[in-house]
């Protein structure tokens, strides 16, 4: 896989769409960019952009953007709640997939350079690009903001990483910088205060509040023996937040950055937000996603409410999602549509035909057209992948029988296997239609020259060890569903042990139906170590598989008798 860069720059305009729309586009005019996000926000006067690609093209993809907002974006006129110091306010770097943080940084400082020499622009490097520590820190590096500026540019304490010392109105600065991915949260208040917003914002965030003499409000400030601030930490750990009142809703916020969701996941926010809250005479009725989140952080969300309820967490991701989005209230403000907000939804390449997401009327009537795919291989996989969600049926509904409820927690670890190999069979199906392209398209290769037979040989050889392994894989994961399946049959509610099996005659003839298909390609492959190992090994699984379904239907029928 190769290297994958987020770029999540915020401008300063969230009122005027065409000034934004002249931005994105140039985004858009840089190949191998995928522009993910655009999320204005009408009271912070703020857009937030995000888009990946490759590194270098992500970086000339920033430039441009940064060197369109130069020219559109106004700073002398802007107003709006989030704190700011120029017309890209910051343009922070993100590594997603095969680049580290040390190589994104990297990035970083070599975009920060050319902004400064190329348009003229003060930039200060922030977080894992810093040039110093106290520069890591955003907050530090945009204190003042943008009113403040030209007074801070005149200290050579605070003179820019990169681009003049020098005030240009129009612009301002800009910080540039590598971190973590950051997810931008607000949590909901009933109240229109922002005084009372901040107070929850102080109790969570982990910078907390300054400690005060008498009235912890009005008081002075204690300081100690060195003249330093005292302050009393939040209960949250890699968590910022203030308060604020958005006109747009008519109601008070908690505004939050997640700096490191592994520290502190978003329900975990939420839920201190929640009692922080009702300890102040409030309510958190919702909360709103800023830009995207990864899949991982919603999915562990869900889980989490789950759990709570003492209910299985081997469901759908569908559901668990659904789950997710109904308990932290992401849909209190507007709707929340997951295909937009999730990166790796937003990734995936929609105009692609897949076997799964077909109907079963679909799928049948594609396996039965003209087309050599989806062929055996498929149908097995989808076969295995029918007999593990029949064993994960069975556990669900006994996760939550009448007089089990202790029991909850056992039979949602078995319904969370289960939906694990479900997905993995189902990736299957669709894979093993992939691999019989694949040697169709290394067949199809020129073989004029010897040196273009000698690849093209090569490539068929390829691709047919590939399209050994997918129906291989397809046996190996068919046959431990087999595990969960007799689990169920064993323990499981007594109402549905004929649920199960069936779930055994599918996995077993998934594994019989797949093995098949590793012989027929393997005749073709000239690694004869190679296929003698393989199908010694798909040998001993299709014995263990009859020899299992022989056991298992045995017990069935003599619960059922």
């Amino acid at each position: 896989m190769n290297q994958l860069l987020e770029c999540v720059p915020n401008f300063s305009e969230g009122r005027d769409m065409t000034i934004i729309k002249q931005i994105t586009d140039e985004i858009e005019k840089v190949e191998g960019v995928k522009l993910l996000d655009v999320d204005p926000g009408k009271a912070t006067n703020r857009t937030v952009v995000t888009f990946v690609g490759a590194p270098d093209a992500v970086i000339e993809a920033a430039y441009r953007a940064i060197e369109k907002a130069a020219a559109v974006i106004d700073m002398s006129k802007h107003k709006g709640e989030h704190p700011r110091f120029g017309g890209t306010d910051v343009c922070p770097l993100v590594p997603i997939a095969n680049i580290t943080m040390e190589e994104t940084a990297v990035y970083a400082r070599k975009l920060a350079e050319r902004v400064g020499k190329g348009l003229g622009i003060p930039v200060y490097c922030y977080e894992n690009a810093a040039f110093t520590e106290e520069r890591r820190n955003l907050a530090n590096c945009r204190s003042g903001e943008y009113e403040g500026l030209p007074k801070k540019l005149e200290d050579p304490y605070w003179k820019p990483d990169f681009g003049p010392a020098k005030f240009n109105p129009r612009t301002g600065a800009i910080a540039i910088g590598a971190r973590d991915f950051l997810v931008a949260y607000n949590v909901n208040l009933n109240t229109t205060s922002t005084r009372r917003a901040n107070a929850v914002a102080f109790d969570i965030r982990e910078k907390g509040r300054p400690v005060r003499e008498g009235n912890p409000f009005t008081g002075k400030i204690k300081k100690d023996e060195k003249g330093n601030e005292i302050w009393s930490p939040g209960v949250l750990k890699a968590l910022k937040a203030i308060g604020w009142y958005i006109e747009e809703y008519g109601i008070a916020q908690v505004s939050i950055n997640l700096t490191n969701i592994s520290i502190t996941p978003v329900h975990v926010a939420y839920e201190a937000a929640c009692k922080s809250a009702q300890d102040r005479g409030m309510r958190v009725t919702g909360s709103e996603l800023v830009g995207l989140i990864p899949l991982s952080a919603m999915i562990s969300a869900g889980k989490y409410f789950l759990k709570k309820q003492n209910r299985s967490v081997g469901i759908s991701e569908e559901e668990i999602l659904k789950i997710a989005i109904k308990s932290l209230g992401l849909d209190d403000l507007k709707p929340f549509d997951p295909n937009e907000k999730i990166i790796e939804y937003l990734m995936e390449d929609r105009s692609k035909k897949r076997l799964i997401d077909m109907t079963c009327k679909g799928f049948a009537n594609e396996t039965a057209s003209e087309s050599p795919a989806p062929g055996g291989g498929s149908v097995a996989a989808y076969l295995g992948a029918l007999g593990v969600s029949l064993a994960t049926m069975v556990a669900n509904l006994s996760s939550h029988k009448a007089g089990w409820d202790e029991r909850w927690e056992e039979f949602s670890g078995w319904a969370e296997k289960g939906q694990k190999l479900k997905d993995e069979l189902l990736f299957l199906v669709d894979e093993d239609t992939r691999s019989f392209n694949r040697i169709m398209d290394a067949f199809g290769l020129p073989k004029e020259t010897p040196e273009e037979k000698a690849a093209r040989t090569e490539a068929i050889q390829e691709a047919t060890k590939y399209a050994i392994d997918v129906p291989f894989r397809t046996m190996q994961k068919s046959y431990e569903a087999m595990e969960i399946i007799k689990a169920m049959i064993e323990t499981g509610n007594p109402n549905s042990v004929t649920d199960a099996g069936v779930g055994a005659l599918c996995a077993r003839s998934a594994v019989i139906g797949a093995f098949l298909n590793v012989k027929v390609n393997a005749s073709g492959l000239k690694d004869k170590n190679f296929v003698e190992d393989i199908l010694k090994q798909g040998k001993g699984i299709e014995e263990g598989a009859q020899k299992l379904e022989a056991e298992l239907l045995e017990m069935v029928n003599s619960k059922i008798s």
